[in-house]
């Protein structure tokens, strides 16, 4: 089968680290253009919008749509209205309905629409789902911290409503739980922490339930400075399982059971390659659900203004 014909769509430090050299290494792709009001690619055709590229490059066939989510929806419309199969980054949209209309829109053309949940795929998060379907699971608790000025400085769009503030990495943690819990849960109370300059959260502390009364909280907060925290950690019948560094080690009462190098982005380019071939789409919103849950049911408080 020849290489999918696919083009970027917002060249930014996320498309720089992760989707160039994904896409690079694998041979189930070509990439062919790129738009970008600010970025380019080079050794490929460049160009400051979606619209126009597509307008003239017909060659292409698969679009990684890399902007920010207040924008994204437009941009998957325009590609998925020429029949052009469509990678959402994380978060799909800045809305349910907007995701779910695209995923419709995908039907209805015949092509393909990825929701991609690169956290999901970090090393040991399929080893951790084994082990919690195992044995009971009593209590999980999600720590989720990190520092703003670091991961994303002076990117203002993150702030505004629809950005999603401290949910931005805060989704990757609920894109693990949604996939490794034994059973589906839903938030049972949320406070978000709003700057008093900013409209979207810096912090936010959530509780979750499920049908049998499991305790999970989470805790997310866009202030860590020095070590940053991204663990999950469970407590079991058969000890206590910890998935640190965003998923990428596994230990079960302090012992090391699964580790192994970071290939998140090439499994995220090897799934849309699958899902391609066979005809389908893979747009599970579960975690963008609880974002807005979270938003519907938490009680803000305001803290101090936050400069970058």
């Amino acid at each position: 089968m020849s290489p999918i014909q696919i083009a970027i769509v917002g060249v930014g430090k996320i498309v720089r680290d992760q989707h160039l050299p994904a896409l690079a290494k694998n041979a189930d792709y070509r990439l062919i253009a790129a738009a970008s009001r600010h970025g380019t690619v080079d050794g490929i055709e460049n160009f400051t919008s979606i619209e126009a590229m597509l307008d003239a490059v017909p060659a292409i066939e698969a679009v990684s749509l890399c902007m920010p989510p207040q924008y994204r929806y437009e941009a998957a419309r325009s590609a998925l209205s020429a029949r052009k199969h469509v990678f959402l980054e994380k978060p799909p949209g800045a809305t349910l309905s907007e995701v779910a209309d695209l995923e419709a829109l995908a039907q209805e053309k015949g092509v393909s629409l990825f929701a991609s949940w690169h956290s999901r795929y970090a090393p040991a998060v399929e080893a951790a789902k084994t082990f919690l379907a195992s044995t009971a699971v009593d209590k999980v608790r999600i720590i989720w911290k990190e520092d703003v000025r670091h991961w994303h400085p002076n990117q203002e769009w993150i702030w505004a409503a629809g950005g999603l503030g401290v949910f931005d990495p805060g989704i990757n943690a609920l894109s693990i739980m949604t996939h490794i819990l034994p059973r589906p849960v839903f938030i049972t109370s949320a406070t978000l922490e709003f700057p008093e300059n900013r409209d979207a959260p810096i912090a936010a502390m959530i509780a979750f339930s499920d049908a049998e009364k499991l305790d999970v909280a989470a805790e997310f907060d866009w202030r860590q400075t020095g070590k940053q925290s991204w663990d999950i950690v469970a407590s079991t019948g058969a000890g206590e399982m910890v998935l640190s560094e965003g998923g990428a080690k596994l230990a079960i009462d302090g012992k090391i059971v699964h580790e192994e190098p970071e290939q998140e982005y090439p499994m995220l380019y090897r799934r849309f390659a699958e899902i391609i071939k066979a005809g389908r789409s893979d747009v599970d919103l579960a975690p963008l659900r609880h974002v807005a849950d979270a938003f519907m049911l938490g009680r803000r408080k305001f803290v101090e203004a936050f400069h970058d």
